[in-house]
């Protein structure tokens, strides 16, 4: 028998095993998170399927023991039609997040067989079961992913009678460096509104013939801060996949725990600041004496080993950005710099962007890609009985579903990062719109 295409206006008429889904959301907050847990929870409701939210991503889940079981209200909230009125536009995040990580111990499948470090993940299961959760939806970044598979892997390893919770995972993040998909949701929100501020602080340099130095949100790849100088008209954009050739170098590095020396690639940084000084001799020659310069966070990773010293790493492996004031360094740097080709001064004021962006209104095409992911995770588990993938569009939101192994390493258990393709169209067209220079000129 074929089975009946399932729409909002025609019930999905086939039996189906999911009685209750739960929805976690996890990382950094994204503009149209709303609109994603709001449509996905009403495709189940209108179904008669129960759906739940889990509150605070991981948090409440790793912290269940049977004497200190999950509430109602406090650790997950009933959702209920009236509770989603009018939330798709809306801001922040219904059920709030967290970066608590129920994985971090296990880096290979066979740390999956040591009680110990699956621990997280056996008190993650069971709290879910003891509410009578059958399937979950994982909303967040490439962590959060990484966490979801986990959490499968964890399951193929219980007995065979045991009841399986199935996942499928929603990406997230407004850095949009994701495998598996054109576009995240939030991403172009934050370009708009991020590159809203950069032109107010065009106007500003302008007016004070000087520059500001923007570090733009994006750990890992360059997307959100080319975006952002783009539609921003920024002078400049730097960001790790820029850092090659004669900008990128090598330094020793002793892995803390046992010794072992190795080569790590690390920013030139002279010439990264040559580079910027260079667009700002540039643009001088065409009677622009100001600008805004964007730099990508991610390249606080690549900084020189004496740049990091004291600098604390998240759950995840990530140093704290924050620890590093990245656009303080640069700033210094770009000052004495200019000051030594010229002669002359020029004021350079360093701020980061990026937060402001998280939960600002979301942008139209956010909020249709969010709804569509929505509905796809409900396509994925009741429709096509799907575990362990990924719900993609592409197109015209045409809905696809990636398996995770396909976006996961299989022995580390790593996501791998979609960078900015080197001599893209997307990479050329930021270069095509900054003011031309000679790169042979750096010395």
């Amino acid at each position: 028998m074929t089975a009946k295409t399932s729409t909002m206006a025609s019930p999905w008429e086939m039996p189906h095993p999911v009685k209750k889904v739960a929805i976690l959301f996890a990382g950094g907050p994204a503009p149209g998170a709303n609109a994603v847990i709001s449509t996905a929870a009403t495709a189940f409701l209108r179904h008669g399927i129960e759906a739940i939210g889990i509150k605070h991503g991981y948090s409440h889940l790793v912290e269940y023991s049977p004497e200190s079981p999950l509430v109602e209200g406090r650790d997950y909230v009933a959702i209920t039609q009236r509770m989603l009125s009018r939330t798709r536009n809306s801001q922040g995040i219904l059920i709030g997040t967290a970066r608590t990580n129920p994985g971090k111990n296990v880096s290979s499948p066979a740390h999956l067989d040591d009680a110990e470090r699956a621990k997280p993940l056996k008190t993650v299961y069971e709290a879910l079961r003891s509410i009578g959760v059958d399937a979950l939806i994982s909303i967040g970044g490439d962590d959060t992913l990484k966490t979801a598979n986990k959490f499968k892997l964890y399951q193929e390893k219980l007995p065979a009678d045991a009841q399986r919770i199935p996942v499928v995972h929603l990406p997230k993040t407004i850095d949009n460096d994701y495998r598996g998909i054109d576009f995240t949701f939030g991403y172009f929100t934050a370009v708009d509104f991020l590159g809203g501020e950069v032109r107010n602080l065009i106007s500003d340099a302008e007016a004070n013939r000087a520059y500001f130095l923007v570090e733009s949100m994006g750990r890992s790849a360059g997307w959100l801060a080319y975006g952002v100088a783009i539609a921003g008209e920024a002078s400049l954009v730097i960001s790790v996949e820029d850092i090659v050739g004669q900008y990128a170098a090598e330094e020793d590095t002793t892995n803390s725990k046992t010794g072992a020396v190795t080569k790590r690639k690390v920013m030139d940084m002279d010439k990264v600041i040559k580079r910027i000084v260079l667009t700002m001799t540039a643009r001088e020659k065409e009677g622009k004496e100001y600008g805004v310069i964007v730099i990508a966070e991610g390249l606080a990773e690549m900084l020189p080993e004496k740049s990091l010293a004291g600098v604390g790493r998240d759950e995840h492996g990530h140093i704290s950005i924050a620890a590093v004031n990245l656009h303080d360094i640069f700033q210094g740097l770009i000052a004495q710099e200019y000051h030594r080709q010229t002669g002359k001064q020029r004021k350079v004021t360093p701020l980061q962007l990026g937060y402001e962006s998280r939960c600002a209104q979301p942008h139209a095409f956010d909020v249709m890609l969010g709804c569509q992911l929505g509905v796809g995770a409900f396509r994925a588990l009741v429709e096509q009985g799907l575990n362990g993938v990924m719900v993609s569009v592409s197109g015209q939101l045409q809905l696809h579903y990636v398996p995770f192994e396909e976006l996961v390493d299989p022995k580390t258990l790593v996501t791998v990062v979609r960078y900015i393709e080197a001599e893209s169209d997307f990479q050329r067209l930021t270069r095509f719109l900054e003011v031309y220079v000679n790169e042979e000129e750096i010395r």
